[in-house]
């Protein structure tokens, strides 16, 4: 019975309407954050391995501060550098590990247009973000609003906004989980609960910016997750390859989650399907959450894949943060990652 109270306490807390445990609102300001390392498998301490990924090392993070948690998305820029985004329109600076610390730990909510000033705090249901490494400007994904929009370097205002009518006819609870920017420029963004009559998720993809008036109508595909799970973020590694992380909400075990990698075809046409080919499965006895942002660097040459859940800002869930090495063998690893 209580693992039925949970799952069902966890369902509703996945919808994104407002609840007592989000902050209503975040004034910016210095972030405190304490890292307790865990092993992959507390049975297990010393398994690395898990399908295509080596464990290099995961943490519990925690927080004193009220805005800290909720995680939808995240961004990494070198070892242990973290760029987190909740779903309540806050983002968070914090670092991880060992490497060097390149900027002070922060917390603040994102820039919002004067006219958008009259909308609540718990309207910005932001749940996906991506940048250009090159510009420096960063793109965010709204559900509830339906729209994405475009920040200047640092975050220091928001460009420009737009809404589209494909994405407006996804389930506003469940539409743009997971941006990508591909590196020729084009923006894949796939939604959570957007479903096919044949059971795949609709996806779109933007020839240009999503957020500038100019860019054309985006293509619509199809995207055709590991059985029984829906995708919650996707990074691209290349113009043929993109990362896609999928979760999974049972009775038995809780919250799962899976990395799985989507060949694009060469020429992409209307309707095309993008099927995801699992390369890792996280599930008890190893560490496993509400898994929501995904992000790739490289670490002397490596690809490194960062993975961190979404805690509800709820006593009963975590906010991890794990770190794998990628094959070699794995489809786009022999490229620069963006």
């Amino acid at each position: 019975m209580t693992r039925i109270l949970i799952v069902l306490a966890l369902a509703v807390l996945l919808l994104p309407a407002p609840h007592p445990g989000k902050p209503e609102a975040v004034r910016a300001g210095t972030l405190l954050v304490t890292a307790r390392a865990l092993p992959l498998d507390p049975a297990t301490p010393g398994r690395r391995r898990i399908g295509a990924l080596t464990y290099l090392g995961g943490w519990e993070l925690q927080s004193a501060n009220p805005g800290f948690g909720g995680i939808s998305a995240l961004l990494a820029a070198g070892p242990g550098e973290m760029l987190a985004l909740s779903d309540s329109g806050i983002l968070m600076g914090f670092h991880v590990g060992q490497g060097p610390r390149s900027r002070r730990p922060f917390i603040a909510p994102l820039p919002v247009r004067p006219q958008d000033r009259h909308r609540p705090w718990w309207a910005w249901d932001s749940e996906s973000l991506t940048q250009d490494p090159d510009t420096g400007r960063y793109w965010v994904g709204f559900e509830l609003q339906q729209s994405v929009c475009r920040y200047g370097p640092g975050f220091a205002r928001v460009e420009a906004c737009r809404a589209w009518p494909q994405i407006a006819a996804w389930p506003k609870t469940g539409s743009i989980e997971s941006l990508a920017r591909l590196p020729d420029g084009r923006f894949l963004a796939i939604g959570e609960m957007g479903m096919t009559g044949e059971g795949r998720h609709e996806a779109l993809l933007f020839p240009g910016d999503p957020a500038d008036a100019a860019t054309g109508a985006p293509m619509p595909l199809r995207y055709t997750p590991p059985r029984g799970y829906r995708p919650t973020d996707a990074v691209a590694l290349d113009a043929r390859h993109l990362l896609v992380l999928n979760r999974r909400l049972t009775l038995q075990d809780l919250f799962t989650a899976t990395v799985a990698i989507v060949e694009l075809p060469e020429t992409l046409t209307p309707g095309a399907i993008l099927k995801a080919r699992t390369l890792a499965r996280l599930a008890p006895p190893l560490l496993a959450d509400n898994f929501e942002g995904m992000a790739v660097t490289r670490e002397q040459g490596r690809p490194i894949l960062w993975i961190i859940s979404d805690d509800n800002h709820e006593f009963f869930q975590r906010t991890l943060l794990l770190k794998f090495a990628l094959d070699d063998a794995v489809p786009g690893m022999d490229r620069q990652a963006r």
